[in-house]
């Protein structure tokens, strides 16, 4: 389920709920509604209201199910649309390597060829084909990758087997643009929110100081004496290990 299959849906559900809310309201004052009050429709007023009131229960229970039924639906298609992505971000190194490959065979391609070919069948069991009816195919809906395809067929090595290397960097650079532009369009559906805590400079490095708090160290020089108190199994192994720890120490500052 889409970001707009489930907005569409959860506007509905809140219509009919909005509504079932509003005749509820009006069913409860009825009585104090002009040309309603002392009339037939009074009585009728009444009695929806305690039919409403009746089934509110069921009428929960069912909002309920149906609302989790759709957040499950989402977190499927989130989950496959993850799971999909992992794999297109694989396909483009698989064919950024074979690109970059000074010498390549027919096994080489046809595995790169074979890796864009299930990537892009893989995406028709997250979405359908834009504009797709019972007689018309529509268009694919990520365009990009079969224009990943089309530059890695150009370099086919059964077809031109003194490939200049200038075509194999011009086939590089058209997989690469087509999979940023697949990136800036297709991650939208996600969700993504900027991170809480970015790190947004160059040449960043850690900030904080050696050291811990006098608590820590405490505790810690507690747990040498409890263990400087016991005969050590092997002392050439103690040995070691202090000798390490301490020259990592002393070249890291930590």
């Amino acid at each position: 389920m889409t970001r707009t299959s489930l907005n569409r849906t959860l506007r509905r559900a809140y219509f009919w709920l909005g509504l079932v809310l509003v005749l509820s309201l009006a069913s409860k004052f009825a009585d104090r509604i002009p040309y309603i009050a002392g009339t037939p429709l009074e009585a009728a007023a009444q009695d929806l209201y305690e039919y409403l009131k009746d089934m509110a229960l069921v009428f929960v229970t069912v909002v309920a199910a149906y609302l989790a039924n759709v957040f499950q639906k989402r977190s499927n298609f989130v989950e496959s649309l993850e799971e999909e992505w992992r794999g297109i971000v694989r396909t483009k190194s698989a064919l950024y390597t074979y690109c970059e490959k000074t010498y390549v065979s027919t096994d080489d391609y046809l595995a790169a060829f074979c890796r864009i070919s299930e990537t892009i069948d893989n995406l028709r069991i997250v979405y359908a084909n834009a504009g797709e009816t019972d007689t018309l195919i529509g268009l694919y809906p990520y365009a990009p990758l079969h224009d990943m395809r089309r530059a890695l067929q150009s370099i086919d090595p059964r077809k031109r087997p003194d490939l200049p290397p200038e075509d194999r960097k011009l086939a590089r650079d058209a997989i690469l643009q087509s999979f940023y532009a697949l990136r800036e369009t297709m991650l939208e559906e996600l969700d993504l929110d900027e991170p809480a805590h970015p790190l947004l400079i160059s040449r960043g490095r850690r900030l904080k100081k050696p050291g811990a708090t006098r608590r820590a160290l405490f505790r810690q020089g507690r747990q040498e004496k409890r263990r400087d108190g016991a005969p050590p199994a092997k002392p050439e192994v103690d040995a070691l290990l202090n000798d390490l720890y301490q020259a990592e120490k002393a070249g890291t500052g930590v």
